[in-house]
């Protein structure tokens, strides 16, 4: 009756995408790239996270 199956890729694409915005506007006022990088896939990873738990 209910689809119980998670769309992980889409998931993820999804949540990199929304950190990635805020993100590069973080790098166009002078945060390190790197540092950027590392804030979208830690964000982008713990959404897919939560995602599976709720």
């Amino acid at each position: 009756m209910y689809n119980t199956q998670k769309d992980w890729l889409g998931a993820f694409l999804i949540a990199a995408l929304g950190a990635a915005i805020i993100t590069s506007f973080a790098v166009s006022q002078g945060q390190n790239p790197v540092i950027g990088l590392g804030i979208t896939a830690f964000a982008s990873v713990a959404a897919v996270i939560l995602d599976h738990f709720c």
